[in-house]
């Protein structure tokens, strides 16, 4: 019995032993810190803005009222009439007699001074509130007849009172109020009231409800923690309004940048284009009021340190939807006309034309506008002969700004390719390329621009997310397996930084109850938000750009997928670092022994930041927002090597100071 014991301790120790070696498996890679790479261009990570799932109203734009100003084509949407306790009397949606963008207000009539009357608010999926903050109420007002006064109120989600006041005098001419309303509790789904008291006839509009406490404390402003997430990303770009809102279903429903500027009684409220596309999210309450217009897309960029990316229509509607198309000469005009002033928008004196509308509104300075897209996602010879027609303007106007074309929605096939033979053709200087696909695809391409030719058309990989399940499923999970895969391809990116100038995750945001499309980078409710797991793959990518690209080679080749690594490094010249980063998609462990040559000298320690999880499916969520989230620990290199222990299913970023 004891020999037998002992011949089972041994074969189980060795099978321990082998267990510990297939777990820890070691990997020689080699650095050449004599080779200076391709440059890595200070825009190439960014972020792609798109106002879909309630990203702008409901979400980054901090309003809290839906609707606030009644120009929905139901003007009543988002509110309901309140009459209790015997209360006598009638709400109306009236007409301005002056034509304009603003062409609706209310009328609140009280017959009696008993009982509670008005209007019901009830926000973006619910009001959040913070207890402790102070409300700002701004509207216009006139009292028709009579002597009554409006009161404001913050209603609880269980109905309690929790923070008033009241607008005692009015004038019989329009006139702005502003009311401050503190807030006693915390609530994610309160509603706002604003109710009429005593006899009389009041008219109201534009009743908008902000925190004081905004980004940067602006009035009406955007929401402080959304914003801090993007800042703390250090993002190269910002590319906005989208995506294919820019398109919009048809021309009349597409994006025009000079309705969203200016005073906001002037700026015009449309559909979102978003609000009925997808059959299993249909929002009918999607609507968009363009409190971010192109005039806070371009401060927030400046604001993050991000260099503006807006992109225009080209006279073409989606074509995935009606495929409406401008005619070329006299009709396709008043559209490059809108790109040539937007440049003059945002880079010329405030002497001039439309840098004086930019001056106004409070910004005298240029906004150093660089880029300017033609078009989203648009394909065909109708795409090239418009965007030769654009270029030709703003290259004779404007030569110094650069300008990102489409190689339409797909990242490969007839039209793809089609589009990028007219492009070469053409000099293009940017082409845009999407790519949504399941995680294996991202790391089976993890080396597609190995072979692009490095004197042709600089890529801007402008929207890329893998998907969990297929595009356009409403079970897509912002999980660990997608987030690896992600990765895995973005060292392809920075390896190839001479080809791919930019890239950006799409889209950006989404509101967890009001969302249309999954996955998304970063996700909200009324009062928190937190980052994906690719969000912060991204955030590890865009903080560790570097200057420049040094060559990681395994066996004399770069590490793209052998063995289920991929590797990829730079050189900060600001910081004297060697940044590395290394995507481990096998289950097990494995030592990174990475011999370096060149000439240097090795700080005594690096330190590493490293993301790894068991679970591929784990995901973050409002409960838990960080349950996976980069975690950073120390390491002690070799005399002329690194040596680095990396856990399966692991994204690391290594860092150490080379002299």
């Amino acid at each position: 019995m004891k020999r037998i014991i002992t011949s089972l301790l041994f074969v189980s120790m060795s099978i321990i032993s082998l267990s510990v070696k297939a777990q820890v498996s070691q990997t020689p890679l080699k650095i050449d810190l004599s080779v200076k790479g391709a440059d890595v261009q200070p825009t190439m990570w960014g972020l792609f803005f798109e106002d879909i799932n309630f990203a702008a109203d409901g979400g980054l734009y901090a309003e809290k009222l839906k609707n606030y100003s009644f120009e929905f084509d139901n003007p009543m949407m988002g509110w309901n009439r309140v009459e209790e306790n015997q209360a006598n009397g009638y709400t109306y949606a009236m007409s301005y007699t002056v034509a304009g963008p603003n062409k609706k207000y209310i009328q609140l009539k009280r017959l009696n001074a008993i009982g509670t009357l008005g209007l019901q608010n009830s926000g973006f999926r619910g009001i959040g509130l913070q207890k402790g903050e102070t409300y700002r109420l701004t509207f216009q007002a006139r009292k028709v007849s009579g002597n009554a006064q409006l009161v404001a109120q913050l209603i609880g989600s269980e109905k309690a009172l929790l923070g008033t006041a009241v607008q005692k005098q009015l004038t019989s001419e329009w006139t702005g109020y502003e009311l401050s309303i503190p807030c006693s509790e915390t609530d994610k789904n309160a509603r706002f009231r604003l109710l009429i008291e005593g006899e009389g006839t009041i008219d109201v509009d534009m009743v908008s409800l902000f925190p004081y406490s905004t980004w940067k404390d602006r009035k009406r402003g955007m929401r402080k923690d959304i914003v801090q997430l993007l800042a703390d990303m250090q993002p190269g770009f910002l590319r906005f309004p989208g995506g294919c809102i820019v398109e919009g279903f048809d021309l009349e429903n597409r994006y025009q940048w000079k309705k969203t500027i200016g005073d906001m009684a002037g700026r015009e409220v449309r559909v979102n284009r978003w609000n009925t596309e997808f059959g299993h999210r249909p929002t009918p309450d999607y609507y968009q009021s363009f409190g971010i217009g192109f005039f806070e897309y371009f401060q927030l960029a400046e604001d993050i340190g991000a260099a503006p990316l807006p992109i225009l229509s080209c006279g073409l509607a989606c074509q995935f939807n009606s495929g409406e198309i401008v005619q070329m000469g006299a009709d396709l005009e008043p559209y490059i006309q809108d790109a040539v002033d937007l440049i003059e928008f945002a880079n010329a004196p405030a002497n001039t034309q439309w840098g004086s509308v930019r001056a106004e509104m409070g910004h005298p300075a240029p906004f150093n506008l660089r880029f300017i897209g033609v078009g989203n996602e648009n394909w065909g010879p109708q795409y090239i002969e418009r965007a030769k027609a654009f270029a030709e303007v703003i290259k004779a106007r404007y030569p110094d700004v650069t300008i990102v074309s489409t190689s339409g929605p797909s990242p490969e096939g007839k039209e793809f390719d089609y589009l990028w033979g007219e492009l070469k053709k053409m000099n293009a200087e940017i082409i845009d390329e999407h790519y949504y696909r399941q995680p294996e695809w991202f790391r089976e391409n993890a080396n597609r621009y190995d072979k692009y030719d490095r004197n042709g058309p600089k890529v801007f990989a402008g929207e890329y997310a893998a998907q969990s399940v297929f595009t356009v499923s409403p079970d897509n999970q912002n999980n660990w397996n997608c987030a690896l895969s992600e990765a895995a391809f973005m060292t392809g990116l920075e390896r190839n930084a001479d080809v791919v100038h930019m890239a950006s995750y799409a889209p950006l945001l989404a509101h967890v109850d009001a969302w249309q499309w999954k996955p998304d980078l970063i996700w909200f409710d009324n009062l928190s938000a937190f980052g994906t797991p690719n969000y912060y793959v991204q955030k590890m990518f865009s903080t560790n750009r570097g200057s420049y690209v040094v060559p990681v080679t395994h066996d004399n080749h770069s590490v793209s997928g052998q063995d289920n690594l991929f590797a990829s490094a730079v050189v900060d010249t600001a910081t004297h670092e060697l940044i590395v980063k290394i995507v481990n998609t096998a289950q097990n462990s494995r030592k990174i022994n990475i011999d370096l040559a060149g000439k240097f000298k090795l700080a005594a320690k690096g330190t590493i930041t490293e993301m790894a999880a068991d679970d591929l499916a784990v995901i973050n969520s409002i409960e838990e927002p960080q349950k996976i989230a980069p975690a950073e620990s120390e390491f002690e290199p070799g005399k002329k090597s690194l040596v680095i222990e990396v856990k399966g299913q692991s994204f690391s970023v290594a860092k150490i100071k080379i002299k």
